[in-house]
This record gives structure tokens, sequence and C-alpha cells, in this order.
């Protein structure tokens, strides 16, 4: 594991833009918003990505979108574009979480559209691919997550500046009652994405972990040499508890030094 690692959360739909503006206010109230040690980063809703840029611009921490399409501009009701969300102060784009895939038909060929987009625009995309939990009972989990990883990959076009991130969250693990992955079995699928990255674009990507993340097992997984960093559920939706995780893993990888 790089020894900065990103740890993020997704707030899903979740937060009134008051709300948004009250976990900001502890943020920035903690020496933690300035961190070096970790890159921290949370996605609002569309919502309130404007005013959650603006709080926080003075800060080190990121902030990003919980989708994208793949066009520009158009006639596509209710989507927004690439051009949009970096214009509302987004510099991340999550792309493909499996509440997509599942209940908005999300597929490989879109995930690879919206990766490529939020790339041509100088976006982060974070990309998000998993196995199900018959994928995983089946011993099909590499596959599932190479068919995922090959595509996200497939239509960017890749140049300086070009950035990617994975983040590997089982279908089985995210969510209100999921089970959290072994630390040991995350790290390897970790192991298995980087050289899937590495073997179709000749370079390496960094790859988080999300699924049930939480201050019981954040060190464990954090501390694996192949998982890059968190991308956080629920646990983070509390600023004080994100804060807390935050923290706490700083601390464990500052002793490893």
């Amino acid at each position: 594991m790089g020894r900065r690692p990103f740890i993020g959360t997704s707030w899903k739909m979740n937060k009134t833009r008051g709300e948004a503006a009250a976990f900001c206010d502890v943020l920035l109230a903690s020496p933690m918003a300035r961190c070096r040690d970790a890159q921290l980063f949370v996605i609002p809703p569309f919502t309130a990505i404007a005013p959650v840029a603006d709080a926080l611009s003075c800060t080190n921490v990121i902030v990003g979108a919980q989708n994208v399409h793949w066009e520009d501009m158009g006639a596509w009701t209710g989507e927004i574009s690439p051009v949009q969300v970096k214009d509302a102060g987004a510099v991340l784009v999550e792309i493909g979480h499996s509440e997509r895939r599942t209940h908005f038909s999300e597929s490989n060929e879109t995930v690879a559209l919206k990766t490529a987009a939020a790339v041509r625009h100088g976006l982060t995309a974070l990309v998000c691919i998993g196995d199900t939990r018959a994928q995983f009972d089946a011993g099909e989990t590499r596959n599932a997550l190479r068919r995922q990883t090959e595509a996200a990959l497939s239509k960017v076009e890749w140049r300086d500046g070009a950035d990617v991130i994975f983040a590997y969250e089982p279908v089985w693990s995210i969510g209100e009652g999921g089970t959290p992955a072994d630390p040991g079995f995350a790290d390897d699928q970790h192991a298995a994405v980087k050289e899937i990255v590495e073997r179709t674009i000749g370079r390496s990507l960094p790859v988080l972990y999300g699924g049930s993340v939480n201050p019981d097992n954040c060190v464990a997984l954090a501390r694996r040499p192949h998982i890059d960093g968190l991308f956080i559920g629920r646990s983070a939706w509390e600023a004080s508890n994100y804060l807390g995780i935050v923290e706490t893993v700083v601390a464990a990888l500052s002793d490893e030094r």
C-alpha cells in the first residue's frame, strides 16, 4: 500500500444542502482537513456538489460526483455531463457503482464510455468493480473483476494526466447488512486487479477497497500491501465518524514508518 492512502465516502442519496454544510463545518474544524498523510475525498449528491466544493476549497479534500453521462451536452433528460460536474467544482467522478449497475442498467459498455468521458475532461474516474454473491460462491470473482476492469479501461485515451482509480466493492459486502470482506481475501483481489491493469495498459493504477468498512476493520484493510485506500459508506456519513476512521488509519500507518 502507498503510504498516502485515499480515504473517502460517497453520501449516496443522502444529505440536504444544510446537512452537507454541517458536515463540512465539522471537517473544516479538524486538522485532518489539511492532512497530507492521506488523500481525503467526499462525494455528495449533485445538489450539494457546488456548496461542498466551495466550503472545502481551502482544504486538501477532493470533492466528487456520484455519476456522469458520456456526452458533453444534449437531449439527455435527467442526466449530468462531465462539463457540468466539473463546472460545479467536482474533480472526481464515481462510475459504475453496483447499485447503478443493478437498478439503472449500468453496463460495462456505459462504464467504459463514462470513464473515457471523465478522463477526457481532466476528471479523476473512480470506477467501482465487484463480484456478486453468486459469483463469489462459484469462485468467479477474478473473472468478474477482469471483465469489468478491462472494459472500464478500453475506451480511455491514455495521455499525461489521465487519471483512473478503481474501487473493489464486493456486491455482497456493501450496504446495510453487508458482510465485510476478509482483509486477506480483499488484498488478493486487489493484487489481481493491479495485474490486469498492468497487463492491459502497461502502467499501475490505485485500487481502493469499499464494502462495510468501519472503525473495527479499517486498519486491517489499510495495512494490506495492495490496498491503496478505503471507500467508506454509511460508517462515514457522520463527519465525526469519518474523521475518526481517517485519524485511526493515518496513525496506524504512521506507526509503520
